[in-house]
């Protein structure tokens, strides 16, 4: 379809621009009921002398297409359009290959960012959903986008969990992962409360930036075993890295980094402390007076070290929006100190919070780990669903916490509220996945047709396929955003609709096989927009429900 509409874009483009200099033609997805497109540009052009003229060549063009069963123009200037699904079905069957881009960017996506020793909680699960989805959505148009973990497995806090053990002479080969998890928050506290274990930690952290021999060794234990755990969380999620690299990995490209720097005046001495030369309020840190890194050093060394080991022309980090202001100062950053050209942005995204609308926690007050609430979520779905396999139960579980956060705009912070999005009607994955479970049924009872001799289509046959044809538009809109929450809204549309054309007619009772044909065909293109968008928004489909 977007091939299709970009071709009569440039067509009408061809033809008006004899009348009308610097014409524009766009179409967008109405939000009409009785359309399908509109094209609002031409609302610009409203008191030009040509109005008219551009008006009566349009209305010619687009009717003379069979694109379109219905076009109108209003007298503002917005033109409204009607698909015409016969005969666009003859071409469009939304499948994958229908999507891929002739030139595909080299892309990373850096999103998760947990610490070493600290559990996935709640506040991960949006970075987890949204920066999958976006690697999907890319991975489905053929971009060649790979992703980075990016783990906090360096400096002062594995110093501090470093720091406690030693203090408390603990044995580190007992420890496990969970007994790391108990030690993270401790030796924070332990750290602001504690002068002498603040000092015994900031030495071992300058030891830990040295190799020190007997540090780094601890270190390595404290990652694998941590690395363990955290692979075992995220597999609970259907959930992986194709990079899974930390500060630690470019944490040597540092001193070289700042040196070069320093030669070129792009930073200066400030009060002990390294900062950038650029004139900006407030002033960009790169070292403290101490010596010691931020988060915006290891980010720099981290863009040499991705140069390096794979070149990328666009690189999008998904971090929840506090920390804005890193990221407007990272990027002013990569500018300043010319390492690329390359496109970087923030995809900022609110925060979860609990039906109260309050921050997620546990009985103790501390941050409620991920899993627990997975497994919250996978009891309240086993009540209603006592017949389905543990498998079974695990995905719908995904596709609950999967689908309820991406359906809302990535901008905003919203609750999360059980019962409505673990119902098996309305906005949720538990109906998305009822709805394509239905239509495989369909289609493993009835024999599957490719006929493309359909006959004519009654209204909930039309207004499905109308809406299917749509895939590639809102597809492009969530991209381009990188909005998944559109792409998630449309495919409840769809399923939606489904269940109105399942219910208008009783598939057994169909007796004329060219109506059966036409509803299976329908079911079929349900099933491959569903499973396509699916897979764009990192929601497995079950077989069964």
């Amino acid at each position: 379809m977007n091939t299709l509409l970009n071709q009569l874009e440039n067509e009408l483009i061809s033809v008006l621009s004899k009348i009308e200099k610097d014409i524009d033609i766009d179409f967008h997805i109405s939000k009409l009921e009785n359309f399908d497109l509109q094209i609002n540009s031409f609302v610009k052009y409203r008191n030009s002398d040509n109005f008219d003229e551009i008006s009566k060549i349009t209305l010619n063009f687009l009717n003379n297409r069979n694109v379109f069963s219905n076009v109108e123009i209003t007298q503002q200037g917005f033109i409204n359009l009607s698909l015409n699904p016969l005969e666009l079905i003859k071409t469009i069957r939304n499948t994958a290959d229908e999507f891929k881009v002739e030139n595909p960017k080299n892309m990373i996506i850096d999103y998760g960012g947990p610490n070493i020793g600290k559990p996935l909680h709640v506040g991960h699960i949006r970075t987890l959903n949204i920066g999958k989805s976006i690697y999907n959505m890319n991975k489905f148009i053929s971009n060649n986008i790979k992703s980075d973990i990016h783990l906090g497995d360096w400096g002062m806090p594995v110093a501090q969990i470093i720091t406690y053990i030693k203090h408390n002479n603990l044995n580190i080969a007992d420890l496990t992962a969970e007994d790391l998890q108990v030690i993270y928050p401790k030796s924070a506290t332990a750290y602001k409360e504690n002068k002498e274990f603040k000092t015994l930690a900031q030495e071992i952290n300058k030891l830990l930036n040295t190799n020190d021999e007997t540090i780094l060794n601890l270190w390595k234990i404290i990652k694998e075993k941590s690395l363990t755990r955290l692979k075992e969380d995220l597999n609970v999620f259907e959930h992986s890295f194709d990079f899974w690299l930390g500060e630690s990995d470019v944490n040597h490209l540092i001193p070289d980094m700042i040196n070069d720097l320093q030669k070129k005046g792009k930073i200066i001495e400030d009060d002990g402390a390294l900062v950038s030369s650029e004139n900006t309020d407030p002033k960009i840190l790169i070292t403290k007076s101490d010596g010691s890194y931020l988060y915006i050093t290891t980010d720099l060394a981290t863009i040499l070290n991705r140069q390096h080991s794979s070149p990328y022309d666009e690189a999008l980090y998904v971090v929840d929006k506090r920390q804005s202001l890193h990221f407007q100062q990272l990027f002013q950053s990569i500018k300043y100190f010319s390492f690329n050209d390359s496109k970087h942005e923030h995809i900022a995204y609110g925060t979860l919070n609990d039906s109260k609308g309050n921050p997620f926690k546990t009985r103790d007050g501390d941050t409620k780990p991920l899993v627990e609430l997975f497994i919250e979520v996978k009891e309240y779905i086993s009540k209603f669903n006592d017949n389905l396999s543990d498998e079974i139960l695990n995905t719908l579980t995904n596709s609950v916490l999967t689908y309820s956060d991406l359906l809302t705009n990535r901008k905003t912070d919203y609750k999360f509220n059980i019962e409505k999005f673990a119902n098996n009607t309305g906005k949720t994955g538990i109906y998305i996945q009822y709805s394509q479970v239905r239509a495989k049924k369909l289609i493993e009872r009835f024999s599957e047709t490719e006929s493309l001799e359909i006959g004519n289509l009654n209204n909930s046959e039309s207004n499905l396929v109308c809406k299917l044809l749509l895939f590639g538009m809102y597809l492009e809109q969530s991209l381009v955003t990188n909005e998944p929450h559109y792409l998630a809204n449309y495919l409840y549309e769809i399923s939606n609709l489904f269940n109105i054309f399942y219910g208008d007619e009783k598939f057994s009772e169909l007796n004329n096989s060219k109506d059966l044909n036409t509803k299976l065909f329908i079911t079929n293109f349900y099933l491959t927009t569903a499973h396509n968008a699916m897979f764009c928004l990192g929601i497995k489909p079950v077989d069964k429900m």
